[in-house]
């Protein structure tokens, strides 16, 4: 175990990648895996002992006011509130993501801490989970979370949500609207994949448009480059992952690409968001957001949070 937590970022992505092409290959490693990644992570007390360095701290004072604000708690994982609502994108907490082994999860570790505690949230009116990653379904941390609170994920996901003690579930497929409250959502399609341990083929991804009176965000998940966002109309913000291309670059846009794709959408702002937290593929940390802030040129002032715990309203 200690020689395992000595493993660099690059080291332990390799090791992981060994592990899941054998994996791939046994149909009975695979519903072992599934089996693993459905704990709560309530015995996991290793997990504890290598805390990550702390994050800035966002001031969530007169939070219910703003008409329309983003806070980046880490990788995918933003609170915000528009139309009167306050809306849990992905939410990790954990300091570890990954398959459970008894007393520690295996799996990569926290950069840098959330910047909010589950305790200091905001009352939430919506959680979303855009597919069933484990760094975006975070079984441990939903289970943390309060159970009247209703969350829409990806189709085929929910049965990973359920058995938490969740209320109201609801699945979408892309082109698919709801309402709730004053907001309605609308599942957008991405172009990644919602398997969690390789044969559950069958599970959604989803991006999600979310509108209420004149404001439009886009939460766009986990996505490729692609021109999926191109036909909805300009947004006053685009959610978009920056990191994960090297190498899995059919998954995963480039910051390059994120940026041509807010400008698809005419998005007036950017959070780049899925960087800078967990060591998952091989560009440097701090590379994606380096690279988004060159793109970004004279049009810098778009991207308007750079680190976790920045945070941005109008």
């Amino acid at each position: 175990m200690k020689r395992w937590l000595s493993l660099n970022g690059n080291a332990q992505i390799v090791v992981w990648k060994v592990i899941a092409d054998w994996a791939k290959q046994s149909r009975g490693a695979l519903r072992v895996a599934d089996w693993m990644g459905r704990g709560r992570g309530r015995m996991r007390i290793f997990d504890r002992l290598q805390r990550p360095p702390a994050a800035r701290k966002p001031d969530l004072t007169n939070w219910q006011k703003h008409e329309l604000a983003a806070v980046w708690i880490g990788h995918a994982t933003v609170l915000l509130r528009i139309g009167g609502l306050t809306i849990l994108t992905d939410p990790v907490f954990s300091n570890r993501i990954g398959l459970g082994f008894g007393l520690v999860t295996g799996g990569p570790p926290r950069h840098t801490a959330a910047a909010i505690s589950i305790r200091d949230l905001p009352p939430l009116d919506l959680i979303i989970v855009s597919h069933a990653h484990f760094d975006h379904l975070d079984r441990p941390t939903l289970d943390k979370l309060p159970k009247r609170t209703p969350i829409v994920t990806a189709h085929s996901t929910s049965d990973l949500i359920r058995d938490l003690g969740f209320r109201r579930i609801t699945e979408m497929r892309w082109g698919e609207s709801m309402q709730v409250g004053s907001v309605k959502l609308t599942s957008q399609e991405v172009k990644h994949w919602g398997a969690r341990t390789f044969y559950d083929l069958h599970r959604g991804c989803s991006g999600f448009l979310i509108e209420a009176g004149r404001r439009r965000v886009l939460y766009g998940g986990d996505s490729a480059y692609c021109d999926c966002f191109g036909e909805m109309g300009k947004v006053d913000l685009a959610i978009l992952g920056i990191a994960g291309y090297d190498p899995w670059i059919q998954a995963h846009a480039t910051p390059e690409q994120a940026w041509a794709m807010a400008n698809h959408m005419r998005a007036d702002h950017v959070l780049p968001m899925h960087h800078s937290t967990f060591k998952l593929s091989y560009e440097p940390m701090d590379e994606p957001i380096e690279r988004m802030m060159e793109v970004s040129g004279n049009q810098s002032d778009r991207v308007v949070v750079r680190e976790v715990g920045g945070q941005w309203t109008i």
